[in-house]
Parts: structure tokens; sequence; C-alpha cells
């Protein structure tokens, strides 16, 4: 039976530019973990998932384990969002570009202090790397996703975060390395040749398909425009890291990017209980609830974007729904689930892009096969997320997740 954390307030109601370690001590207030699996989906707030009665796998596992009632995504679009799950900044990334693969001329966002942007339009984005100052998160965006009032409302809608220098070009993947743990950016529908090149695929065709050469005699021929985009690069942030590009540290290359499915992929490695310490597991776009125009009707994208269920494709949750319920089932029958301190989170990066004053809440649940679970009104945030596993796998705080007024989830991971 849950029991109800008492709320606090959401933090300061506007973080000024403070200064913070780019990565600072170990966290504490988290048992050891032996794995953590996050499971990531996509563009829905807190309301439009909870009670959701097209989500009714959700909405149990929301009610069996541990669920975050009063947690933010920090911006807005997707890999912004991811870039802060896994690293603590956004970088100054806030676009949904693809990488620009093994640039060794172009400049990061970071070293020349700009934003790579949807507007202005940007270009792909250079590798992440060095050290540098990332971009702001206004409470309230009006230039970028949305021009003009009302506009996107970030956090809360009171929380910001001005331009941080010091910011650390690495993610938590260049952490497990160091330290010598293990990770895997499992990716549904990746193809089988590899995360490298590749910012778009539906498991067979990509973005580097030739169709006048393997397919000269359809007509009208097909192009890479036809392509059911069920693999993205945004949605696997550590491609965008020019450690990874590089493979500087031979644990953490584009080859710990793998699919779903065959050797090596996610349901292997479950069911022989070979998983890494830290597992980012990212649905396809058909899978995940974003959506996509092009792949029929139980995959198009929401009707409106108003922050209600009655704007939602019912079919697209309920294809989320089951795919949750896949994932954990598979999971928990794995061997690994068995052995040590184990979490399994379920999330969503960002609400559903409705306008202010629908804030960017999202729903969080924490299983674990340890303790008791909880219902928490504290209010966290991507950064505080990323905080609890670096303080349950070991690691150094990093970015905004060394923030003082970033707390650990302790509730929802248990207190150490």
């Amino acid at each position: 039976m849950n029991k109800t954390i008492a709320a606090s307030a959401l933090l300061a109601s506007v973080l000024a530019s403070a200064a913070f370690a780019a990565e600072g001590p170990v966290p504490t207030g988290v048992p050891p973990l032996s794995h953590v699996w996050l499971i990531m989906m996509e563009n829905h707030g807190y309301g439009q998932i909870i009670n959701n009665p097209n989500a009714p796998y959700i909405n149990y596992l929301a009610g069996a384990a541990s669920l975050a009632t009063n947690y933010f995504a920090v911006a807005h679009p997707s890999l912004t969002n991811y870039l802060e799950v896994v690293g603590g900044s956004n970088f100054g990334v806030l676009s949904d570009n693809n990488p620009d693969w093994h640039d060794f001329s172009c400049a990061s966002n970071l070293g020349t202090a700009t934003s790579n942007t949807d507007s202005p339009p940007s270009p792909n984005i250079c590798p992440i790397s060095g050290v540098g100052t990332d971009a702001a998160t206004p409470a309230i965006d009006m230039t970028n996703e949305v021009q003009g009032p009302p506009g996107l409302t970030n956090t809360n809608g009171t929380l910001a975060f001005a331009p941080t220098a010091n910011t650390v070009g690495k993610s938590i993947a260049d952490q497990l390395a160091e330290a010598g743990l293990t990770y895997k950016s499992y990716q549904e529908s990746l193809p089988l040749e590899g995360a490298d090149l590749i910012t778009t695929s539906d498991g067979v065709f990509t973005n580097l398909t030739d169709f006048t050469t393997i397919m000269p005699a359809l007509n009208p021929p097909l192009t890479s425009a036809d392509i059911v985009s069920l693999y993205a690069s945004k949605h696997n942030p550590f491609v965008y890291f020019q450690s990874v590009q590089e493979g500087y540290n031979p644990n953490n290359t584009l080859a710990n990017s793998v699919g779903f499915t065959g050797p090596g992929g996610l349901y292997a490695d479950l069911a022989a209980g070979t998983v890494p310490t830290f597992s980012f597991i990212a649905p396809n776009q058909c899978n995940d609830q974003h959506g996509r125009g092009n792949a029929g009707p139980f995959c198009n994208f929401d009707p409106s974007d108003n922050g209600t269920q009655a704007g939602l494709n019912p079919a697209l949750i309920y294809q989320g729904d089951v795919t949750v319920r896949t994932l954990v089932n598979a999971i928990k029958a794995s061997p690994a689930w068995h052995t040590g301190n184990n979490v399994l989170i379920v999330m969503w990066d960002e609400n559903d892009y409705s306008n202010a004053p629908n804030v960017n809440q999202v729903a969080v649940i924490v299983d674990r096969n340890y303790g008791v679970p909880v219902t928490s009104s504290v209010g966290y945030t991507h950064f505080s997320l990323l905080k609890s596993i670096e303080a349950g796998l070991g690691l150094p705080c990093l970015n905004h997740a060394c923030d003082a007024n970033m707390s650990v989830m302790s509730d929802m991971f248990g207190a150490q």
C-alpha cells in the first residue's frame, strides 16, 4: 500500500546562474543499486496518462509502484529533455536536429555559448564536448518552439535556468565507462548496421538507403521521405557526444547502441541475465506514444495538443501501454531483476506542447525490487532523476544535477 509523502515547494521560483561544479561529489540518499532500467516514453503530460482508461497497465503500475505526482520535465523539445536526463544540461541544444557526425571542424554549442534552435533554424548539432556555457531555460518559451504569447511552459512555469558556465560535455555514459561500469542504449527499430550516421530508420531502410539502386523500377519512386521514422537519433542522446562518436573509451562507443531483438539486443540480454548496469530503453515512435504522420491510424499523432485526454489518439496511447507492459514483464522475468537492489523507471520526456498555462508536468514511475512503494508529492525535475541514479550507482553528480536545490529522490528510490 502506498504511503503519501508530504508535499514540499518545487524548488526556487527562478534559479539564477549559480556556480556549481561541472562534476561534483557523489550524491547520497539512495541505496547502492545493481541495475537501473529507464524506459523513456514520449510527449504526454501527467494528466493525459494518469487515470487514462486507454493506459490500463501503466495506471496499474503507477498504483503498485512509486509514483511522482509533482515531477516536471525541464524544457522542449525531446532531444533537450533526453540530454538533461542523461547529462544534467541541455549543452546548448534546444532543437531536435540531427548529429553533425564525426565533425572536428565545427565549434560545439558549449564552446561558442550559442544555442542550437528550431527557430531560427540551426544546422546539425556539433558533437558535444569540452567545457563551456549551456543555453538558458526560461520559465516560458516564446522564441523557439512557439513564438509569442502565450508560449510554452518549461518546468512548472516559474522555475528558470540561466546560462551556466563550467558545463562539462559528458553524460552518465562517460561516467559509467570511467568507473568500470556498463551501459547500453536499447533503441527499438535501430537497423542492424548500428547507430553510426543513422538519423532515422524503420528498422530496415534508413536515411542512408539509396532507393534508386535497390528499387529503380518503382513508379513513383520511393525516397527517404517515405520511411516511417521509427528509430530517431533524437531519442538516442548518447550519439550526440563526441566521446561516443569517436569511441575514446572502448566501453562507451556507438556499439553501445543496440536494438531490442537479435544477439546482444534487449530481450536477449534480459533472458540471459547479462544486462548492463544502466539500461536506457527507447521504444520506437509508434510504441513510445510519440506517433508518426505516415504510419497509419493506430500511430497517428494526437489530433489536438491541448493538454487533455480528449485531444489524444486513443490507439496510440493503448499501443504505448502494451509496450510498457511487455517491457516491464520482460525485465521482471530476467534473472538480473532478482539479484541485488534494482530499479525500473517508466517516464515521459515532456508534455504535449500545449500552450501555457499548461505546465510541463510528466508522470514518473519507479518500480523497485526492495522496500515499500510511495506516492511522492515532492517537487522534482529531470536533474533530480539523474542525481538519484548517480547516487545509487556511486557516480559524481553532473552539471545541473549538482545544483543544491535539486533533491535526490530518496522517497522514490528508498532512503539509504
